[in-house]
C-alpha cells in the first residue's frame, strides 16, 4: 500500500476512532474513496467526514446564543460531548451518521447510528458494511429485503466480501450497554452537577 495511505489511516484512525486500529472493511471502503472510487459510496450510502470535521456531538453551530447560555442546554450538551468516547461515528449515512459502539463493557465494537435528534440507533450486523448493506436492503426497489439484501451482497462481493453474506444470519444481538439510557444518564449526571437536578 502507499505510504501516503498508511498515513492518511493513521490519521483517520487518530482523529475518528481514538487510535484504534481501522477495521478491515472500512480499510477497503476508505481506500476506494480516497481513490475517487464511487462504487461502495453507491451501494452503502456512504459519505465519509473530511479531515477536522467535528463530530456531530461536539458541534453546537446550529444553537442560537440564547440556546448556548440556557442551563439545561449546557447540561444536554455537556452530556453529549461526554457520549464521544463511545460514539466514534466516521461517516454521514443511514439516519445521519453511522460509526461504531464502543463502551468498554462491550465484548465487540458494534456498527451504530445516529439520526439528527440525536437518537442512536443499533445496527444489525458485525461490521460496518453488513450493517449499511442490511439497512440500504430496504431501500432497493426489491420488496423482499433479504432478497435485495442477498443481490447487495452478491454486488459487494468483487469488492468487498460481507462476513455474513445471508441476511437471516447477520448479528442483531442487542448492546450490553443501551447507548440511548447511557446518554439520558451521563446528561443527568450533568444536570445534578449544575444543581438542576
Amino acid at each position: 500500500m502507499d505510504t501516503t495511505y498508511d498515513e492518511r489511516l493513521a490519521a483517520f484512525s487518530r482523529e475518528r476512532l481514538d487510535g484504534y486500529p481501522v477495521p478491515d472493511d472500512l480499510r477497503v471502503l476508505l481506500l476506494a474513496h480516497w481513490e475517487g472510487r464511487t462504487d461502495f459510496a453507491h451501494l452503502l450510502g456512504l459519505e465519509f467526514f473530511d479531515e477536522g470535521e467535528l463530530h456531530p456531538f461536539l458541534d453546537t453551530a446550529y444553537l442560537s446564543e440564547q440556546e448556548l447560555a440556557d442551563p439545561e442546554m449546557q447540561a444536554v450538551n455537556a452530556g453529549v460531548a461526554r457520549m464521544v468516547e463511545y460514539v466514534q461515528l466516521v461517516a454521514k449515512g443511514g439516519k445521519g451518521w453511522v460509526g461504531y459502539w464502543v463502551h468498554p463493557d462491550e465484548p465487540v465494537r458494534r456498527p451504530i447510528e445516529l439520526d439528527a435528534e440525536f437518537t442512536l440507533w443499533q445496527m444489525t450486523g458485525a461490521s460496518l458494511t453488513e450493517a449499511m448493506a442490511f439497512e440500504q436492503a430496504a431501500y432497493q426497489d426489491e420488496p423482499d429485503e433479504r432478497v435485495a439484501f442477498g443481490r447487495l451482497a452478491a454486488e459487494l462481493d468483487a469488492l468487498l466480501p460481507l462476513g455474513a453474506a445471508d441476511y437471516d444470519s447477520l448479528d442483531d444481538s442487542a448492546y450490553v450497554v443501551d447507548p440511548e439510557k447511557l446518554m439520558e444518564a451521563l446528561t443527568e449526571a450533568e444536570r445534578v452537577a449544575r444543581g438542576l437536578g
